[in-house]
């Protein structure tokens, strides 16, 4: 059985070292050998890890994942654009397509679903959220005929490990990324990560999965953790909370009929809650259904060597599949209908400073009553130099009013700078 892989980064590298290590062992599994054919890359002059072998690396992409000779073809190389076009010609020629690539799985899973199925040929991807916890292939086999309720989890290594040295260290949110570039577990640009977006990406995946729909990126409700501080970490702390980057996707009966809320926000997460004790870049997930209940999958959300053997066994089953003539099961995907923000009901925290003036805290709890929104409590959390910085905690409200809520409190002269919103999970 051989393979084309397009990639050699922290993963690919690591991918090819475990192809090289247990060569003889995924041979007994496998009843045959795993060969790999090529190796793309940019820049096949740059130096590589001792254990890549140099004369298989190619910058022909096309070249590479047309041989007639080769099977299945690995795509771990990050570009969403490239990617796509790659992971297109490789279903197009007929080869099985195993890919880590969330981006373009968040946005395109449907197309390349529908590829792979008029090839007869397998896309897997069991690598593209939560590395090396076997999340995805428990959602398309293992749970495949459960009626599945919800999912809710940690799926952002970076942001929670960032989260973490918060909490733990009282580190403020740069020097708390700096540690993370630092150990490995944060990118040199790091935006997608704190913004939420590529939570949401891997939400999109996984609402997919679980509900039997076309979910996409842009359907996914985004807030991020950029504006946390060390003042709301402590004032979590002091409610018996902590602060979490959390997805979820729910599905939800109405009179109308079934819709799904798929979002990512920063939580302030009770102790008591399974999510509350995941530590430094491990993901979590519960996921919900009707006979099964709740089920938890916990561990290592990326780094070479989990993410790697992830896609491992994708490679695996691709090439079990390809030497009995099967491809596995793929369920039919429906536009979604998604959840009406005024349909989205909890209790909220907002995070502001202020200027530290007479009847400012009056106009900002104004806002709220203009809005309908009634305030459980209010915190001052310390500021200096003529500011104070706030924190008002809401009863039950809607998104749709909370939004409202924030673009207001936003026009008013005497708030400075940025406001965070929380939901209290």
């Amino acid at each position: 059985m051989r393979l084309v892989l397009l990639g050699c980064g922290v993963v690919g590298s690591s991918l090819v070292w475990l192809l090289r290590r247990d060569a003889d062992l995924l041979a007994r599994r496998l009843g045959e050998p795993l060969d790999l054919a090529a190796i793309v890359v940019r820049d096949p002059t740059r130096p590589r890890d001792p254990w890549v072998p140099m004369e298989l690396l190619s910058d022909d992409i096309v070249g590479a994942i047309t041989r007639e000779d080769v099977d299945v073809v690995v795509e771990v190389m990050g570009s969403p654009t490239v990617a796509l076009v790659a992971l297109e010609r490789a279903l197009q020629a007929g080869k099985s397509v195993v890919t880590a690539n969330k981006d373009v799985l968040a946005d395109h899973l449907g197309v390349l679903e529908h590829l792979a199925e008029v090839a007869s040929v397998d896309l897997l991807f069991e690598a593209a959220v939560a590395g090396g916890v076997p999340l995805i292939r428990a959602l398309r086999t293992s749970l495949v005929g459960e009626r599945l309720w919800s999912l809710q989890g940690i799926v952002n290594g970076t942001s929670n490990f960032v989260l973490t040295r918060m909490t733990e260290a009282g580190d403020d949110l740069e020097s708390a990324l700096e540690e993370a570039r630092s150990r490995g577990f944060a990118e040199a640009d790091p935006s997608r990560d704190l913004d939420g977006r590529d939570a949401a990406a891997k939400a999109a995946i996984l609402a997919s999965l679980a509900f039997e729909r076309s979910v996409r990126a842009t359907h996914v409700y985004t807030e991020g953790v950029t504006n946390v501080t060390p003042a709301d970490i402590r004032f979590a702390r002091s409610i018996g909370r902590v602060v979490k980057l959390v997805a979820t996707a729910r599905r939800v009966d109405e009179v109308d009929g079934e819709a799904l809320s798929v979002e990512v926000f920063p939580a302030m997460v009770p102790q008591s809650h399974p999510l509350a004790s995941v530590r430094d870049a491990a993901n979590a997930i519960l996921v919900e259904g009707h006979a099964v209940g709740e089920l938890v999958f916990i561990g290592p959300g990326a780094g070479g060597l989990p993410t790697a053997a992830a896609v491992l066994a994708d490679i695996l089953e691709a090439a079990q599949n390809r030497r009995s003539g099967r491809r596995s099961l793929v369920v039919r995907r429906d536009e979604p209908r998604m959840l009406s923000p005024a349909s989205i009901v909890g209790r909220f925290g907002i995070s502001l400073l202020v200027r530290d003036a007479a009847g400012v805290l009056a106009r900002v709890a104004e806002v709220f009553g203009d809005q309908g929104v009634s305030i459980a409590q209010v915190e001052q959390l310390g500021a200096g130099d003529g500011l104070a910085h706030l924190m008002l905690v809401t009863h039950e409200a809607t998104r749709s009013s909370m939004d409202a809520v924030v673009n207001a409190l936003a026009k008013i002269a005497d708030v400075v700078g940025a406001i965070q919103r929380y939901r209290m999970l």
